[in-house]
Protein backbone atom coordinates (compact mmCIF):
# COMPACT_ATOMS: atom_id res chain seq x y z
CA UNK A 1 0.00 0.00 0.00
CA UNK A 2 1.56 3.63 -0.67
CA UNK A 3 2.40 5.73 1.81
CA UNK A 4 2.90 9.81 1.25
CA UNK A 5 6.53 8.95 3.26
CA UNK A 6 9.85 8.51 1.61
CA UNK A 7 13.56 8.55 2.57
CA UNK A 8 16.30 10.22 1.46
CA UNK A 9 19.69 10.98 2.74
CA UNK A 10 22.64 13.55 1.22
CA UNK A 11 25.17 11.75 0.68
CA UNK A 12 28.97 12.77 1.72
CA UNK A 13 29.87 14.49 -1.72
CA UNK A 14 27.08 16.88 -1.36
CA UNK A 15 27.50 17.71 2.28
CA UNK A 16 31.23 17.66 1.89
CA UNK A 17 30.80 20.42 -1.07
CA UNK A 18 28.53 22.35 0.91
CA UNK A 19 25.29 21.55 -0.80
CA UNK A 20 23.08 20.64 1.70
CA UNK A 21 20.93 23.90 1.96
CA UNK A 22 20.46 23.89 -1.31
CA UNK A 23 19.13 20.51 -1.60
CA UNK A 24 17.30 20.63 1.29
CA UNK A 25 15.19 23.84 -0.11
CA UNK A 26 14.95 22.33 -3.63
CA UNK A 27 13.13 19.51 -1.66
CA UNK A 28 10.76 21.51 0.32
CA UNK A 29 10.47 24.04 -2.67
CA UNK A 30 9.06 20.33 -4.59
CA UNK A 31 6.15 20.39 -2.16
CA UNK A 32 7.91 18.02 0.61
CA UNK A 33 7.80 18.10 4.41
CA UNK A 34 10.89 17.23 6.19
CA UNK A 35 9.24 14.99 9.17
CA UNK A 36 12.62 14.15 10.26
CA UNK A 37 16.56 15.36 9.72
CA UNK A 38 19.61 14.95 11.58
CA UNK A 39 23.16 15.31 10.17
CA UNK A 40 26.03 12.17 11.20
CA UNK A 41 28.32 10.62 9.71
CA UNK A 42 28.62 6.27 8.99
CA UNK A 43 31.19 3.95 10.63
CA UNK A 44 32.06 1.78 7.95
CA UNK A 45 30.51 -1.23 9.96
CA UNK A 46 26.89 0.70 9.81
CA UNK A 47 27.42 1.40 6.22
CA UNK A 48 27.81 -2.41 5.21
CA UNK A 49 24.35 -3.09 7.54
CA UNK A 50 22.49 -0.27 5.50
CA UNK A 51 23.93 -1.68 1.83
CA UNK A 52 23.76 -5.21 2.96
CA UNK A 53 21.26 -6.05 -0.40
CA UNK A 54 24.20 -5.01 -2.10
CA UNK A 55 27.08 -7.36 -0.04
CA UNK A 56 27.33 -9.72 -3.19
CA UNK A 57 27.94 -7.07 -5.79
CA UNK A 58 31.04 -6.16 -6.67
CA UNK A 59 30.82 -2.45 -5.92
CA UNK A 60 29.79 -3.17 -2.32
CA UNK A 61 32.89 -2.30 -0.17
CA UNK A 62 33.68 0.77 -2.07
CA UNK A 63 30.55 2.23 -1.62
CA UNK A 64 30.84 1.32 2.16
CA UNK A 65 34.29 2.92 2.23
CA UNK A 66 32.74 6.43 0.52
CA UNK A 67 29.55 6.39 2.32
CA UNK A 68 31.20 6.10 5.73
CA UNK A 69 34.01 8.93 4.12
CA UNK A 70 32.17 11.98 5.34
CA UNK A 71 28.76 13.25 7.19
CA UNK A 72 25.52 12.34 6.03
CA UNK A 73 21.92 14.05 6.47
CA UNK A 74 19.60 10.88 6.00
CA UNK A 75 15.43 13.15 6.22
CA UNK A 76 12.08 11.15 6.02
CA UNK A 77 9.87 13.41 3.81
CA UNK A 78 6.82 13.62 3.61
CA UNK A 79 4.18 14.45 0.44
CA UNK A 80 1.23 12.80 -1.53
CA UNK A 81 2.80 10.01 -3.91
CA UNK A 82 6.12 10.85 -2.16
CA UNK A 83 8.77 8.03 -3.34
CA UNK A 84 7.80 8.37 -7.14
CA UNK A 85 7.56 12.21 -6.75
CA UNK A 86 11.32 12.08 -5.25
CA UNK A 87 12.89 10.17 -7.91
CA UNK A 88 11.46 12.22 -10.19
CA UNK A 89 13.24 15.15 -7.93
CA UNK A 90 16.37 13.63 -7.70
CA UNK A 91 16.75 11.98 -11.34
CA UNK A 92 18.85 9.08 -13.05
CA UNK A 93 21.57 7.75 -10.57
CA UNK A 94 24.32 8.50 -13.43
CA UNK A 95 24.28 12.31 -13.70
CA UNK A 96 24.88 12.06 -17.05
CA UNK A 97 21.16 10.71 -17.77
CA UNK A 98 19.61 13.05 -15.42
CA UNK A 99 16.92 15.30 -16.26
CA UNK A 100 17.90 19.05 -16.30
CA UNK A 101 16.59 20.79 -12.72
CA UNK A 102 16.94 17.43 -10.88
CA UNK A 103 19.40 17.76 -8.21
CA UNK A 104 21.71 15.02 -9.27
CA UNK A 105 22.13 16.90 -12.53
CA UNK A 106 23.03 19.67 -10.54
CA UNK A 107 24.85 18.20 -7.67
CA UNK A 108 26.80 15.41 -8.75
CA UNK A 109 29.78 14.62 -9.29
CA UNK A 110 29.40 10.96 -10.73
CA UNK A 111 27.72 8.41 -10.78
CA UNK A 112 29.43 6.99 -7.50
CA UNK A 113 29.50 10.62 -5.90
CA UNK A 114 25.61 11.11 -6.83
CA UNK A 115 24.96 13.56 -3.82
CA UNK A 116 21.97 12.12 -2.64
CA UNK A 117 19.86 8.66 -2.26
CA UNK A 118 16.20 8.02 -2.66
CA UNK A 119 14.10 5.36 -1.99
CA UNK A 120 13.02 3.19 -4.66
CA UNK A 121 9.77 1.50 -3.25
CA UNK A 122 7.48 2.58 -0.18
CA UNK A 123 8.87 -0.53 1.13
CA UNK A 124 12.65 0.10 1.23
CA UNK A 125 11.52 3.93 2.44
CA UNK A 126 10.01 1.97 5.52
CA UNK A 127 12.57 -0.15 6.05
CA UNK A 128 15.83 3.07 5.15
CA UNK A 129 14.37 5.11 7.09
CA UNK A 130 13.57 3.18 10.58
CA UNK A 131 17.39 2.23 10.03
CA UNK A 132 18.40 5.82 10.78
CA UNK A 133 15.15 7.03 12.53
CA UNK A 134 14.13 3.87 14.59
CA UNK A 135 11.58 4.32 17.61
CA UNK A 136 9.63 7.27 15.41
CA UNK A 137 6.97 5.29 14.19
CA UNK A 138 7.24 7.46 10.78
CA UNK A 139 6.42 4.63 8.71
Amino acid sequence: MPTNKTFTMIKPDAVEDGNSGSIIQMIEKAGFRVVALKKTQLTPERAGQFYEVHKERPFYNDLCKYMSSGPIIPMILEKQNAVADFRTLIGATNPANADEGTIRKLFAKSIEANAIHGSDSDENAGIEGNFFFGGLEQF
